[in-house]
């Protein structure tokens, strides 16, 4: 199994329980490739490496909970037993007591999984206080405790929202190009592209749109490789337009009315560290200024 679908596997299995992300023992255990009993053992052998800031034990009204939002599929899938929960921290420490280089590797895998899911839980923190406000407005009756966490998690894993700003590091190829390709599938009207670095993969992802979707591509030298794909492209999809444009030195992606200002061409994502941001700018008037410089 790959480390990025690892990584993709283990934020499914972050919780939030007492104001804190947490992982439960069994879900560690499969990660590890070792029986949830032998990983106990070894946490309750080295009990001073796990406070009660590292670790603690499930109380049934939590297990309630993370059955009623389908975290976990039954009963049965606890053991019989309530679980422990760790959080990030108490991952960090079973590191110290499991020592196999598949240990290591899960290890760092999950210590990145809590670093995405807090990136992701302060992009989406102004939806949860807006999920707190409308229950203090509420009565008990009105909206239950457990009303309000399935709005959390639906709106959470809306595909729909997307942050505005973030840094993808270096090796995170598929999900820089998951990120954009979303973006192009949300596009309604237009998509312009500028970028001075475009080959044949750009025009694939940007083949992932709508086909009522217009697409120019904005870039300082049209090659005649680059002609040569695009004819292609244009003989078997719906077209795609290249414009000579040299006055723009950074990458830019308007989707509709959004621009996003990326930090490297999409050629290159993922291959190092990289920063976009969805700025605050008209994009129709940047699309203004390009078709006076055109």
């Amino acid at each position: 199994m790959s480390e990025l679908i690892l990584v993709s596997g283990i934020e499914k299995r972050i919780f939030t329980l007492r104001g804190v992300q947490v992982m439960l023992d069994r879900d560690l255990a499969e990660l590890y490739e070792v029986k949830p009993i032998r990983l106990r053992e070894q946490v309750k052998r080295n009990s001073k490496r796990f406070p009660e800031d590292f670790m603690f034990q499930l109380i049934e009204d939590e297990v309630d909970l993370l059955l009623s939002q389908n975290a976990i599929p039954s009963r049965k899938h606890l053991g019989g037993t309530l679980p422990y929960a760790f959080t990030e921290q108490g991952v960090a420490g079973i590191s110290g007591v499991l020592t196999s280089h598949r240990a290591v590797e899960v290890n760092i895998a999950i210590m990145r999984a809590f670093v995405e899911m807090r990136r992701y839980m302060t992009a989406n923190s102004g939806l949860i206080l807006r999920l707190e406000s409308l229950e203090k407005r509420q009565t008990a009756s009105e909206l239950k405790a457990d009303e309000r966490f399935e709005q959390l998690f639906n709106a959470l894993e809306d595909k729909s929202i997307q942050p505005k700003q973030g840094i993808f590091y270096d090796g995170r190829i598929f999900d820089a190009y998951a990120f954009v390709s979303g973006l192009i599938r949300s596009a309604k009207r237009r998509i312009v592209l500028i970028d001075n670095y475009v080959d044949e993969s750009v025009l694939t992802l940007l083949g992932k749109r709508d086909a009522q979707v217009s697409v120019r591509i904005l870039t300082r030298n049209i090659s005649r490789q680059l002609k040569l794909d695009v004819e292609k492209f244009n003989s078997q999809y719906p077209a795609i337009e290249v414009q000579a444009f040299g006055l723009a030195h950074d990458r830019f992606l308007i989707i509709d009315d959004d621009i996003y200002h990326i930090g490297a061409s999409l050629k290159d994502m993922g291959r190092k560290w990289f920063a976009f941001s969805k700025m605050e700018a008209a994009a129709i008037d940047m699309l203004a200024r390009v078709n006076e410089a055109g």
